[in-house]
């Protein structure tokens, strides 16, 4: 059973028309037992039809919530690598991907998007070592470090090598699909990486982003889709965990610090 997608309907309107991803629908009637892995997760088990935001839609929700498997698996059915990268990767670490791709049917808007990507924050050690890989190998066009600005990615920081990858890999009219890229980024850093993603939202691309950092999260031309024990629905980004935890500490330190210390 192979992923399964459909075009998006010409009477819709216009404006989502020009989204490369509009929603993401889970084949209920085909799935063998809602019970089991990775059915069972709150992000999964009552999912009906996800609509995305024509620019940039998060996840967010607690660890184990399972917004990063259901990435992954809209990734995966969209033709990306599981481990990442662009459409053209297709080398394998460690096969661990879940079988969920395979009961999405992604409902895709008429317009192609002209290049994307996979970031994994967990996997992109893997990513950088098969482009040094592919680059050692004899090639008729300039080699592939080239497109990340030139410098190998396992000879910068972990930050540094993700701000290389938006700043140079990434650009406009493209779909991209990011599992917690502020993994390796300092908080200065998340928002020069906000400042590209707006540069890029601006030229035509359309941004998939499961995220804990209510800096990421704050930018304001979104949807937030929280997934937590009651299934999946949109929220406002004050309304979001991330953002009221934060300010709990933020406002009063010392007595968050007690009270935690005190249990």
């Amino acid at each position: 059973m192979g992923p399964a997608s459909e075009r998006y309907h010409p009477e819709e309107t216009s404006v989502l028309s020009e989204q490369y991803l509009i929603d993401v629908k889970l084949r209920r009637d085909d799935v063998p037992d809602l019970n089991h892995y990775p059915f069972n997760l709150q992000a999964v088990r009552s999912l009906e039809s996800l609509r995305l935001h024509p620019k940039v839609t998060f996840f967010v929700g607690e660890n184990g919530s399972g917004k990063s498997t259901l990435l992954e698996a809209i990734a995966v059915a969209w033709g990306f690598n599981a481990e990442g990268g662009s459409r053209n990767f297709s080398f394998g670490t460690r096969k661990s991907h879940s079988v969920l791709y395979q009961y999405l049917r992604l409902s895709r808007g008429i317009k192609k998007p002209k290049d994307g990507f996979f970031l994994r924050a967990e996997s992109f050690f893997n990513v950088a070592t098969e482009i040094e890989n592919l680059d050692n190998e004899p090639a008729p066009g300039p080699p592939i470090i080239s497109y990340y600005g030139g410098e190998s990615l396992h000879e910068q920081s972990h930050g540094e090598s993700f701000l290389a990858l938006f700043m140079n890999r990434f650009s406009g009219n493209s779909f991209f699909i990011l599992d917690e890229p502020e993994a390796a980024l300092s908080p200065t850093r998340q928002l020069a990486m906000l400042a590209r993603l707006h540069q890029l939202a601006g030229k035509g691309s359309q941004f998939i982003i499961a995220t804990h950092s209510p800096i990421v999260m704050a930018y304001p031309d979104a949807k937030i889709l929280a997934m937590g024990e009651d299934g999946v629905h949109e929220v406002e980004y004050e309304q979001t965990e991330h953002f009221l935890v934060t300010r709990r500490f933020l406002n009063g330190r010392e007595k968050v610090l007690d009270e935690l210390f005190e249990q």
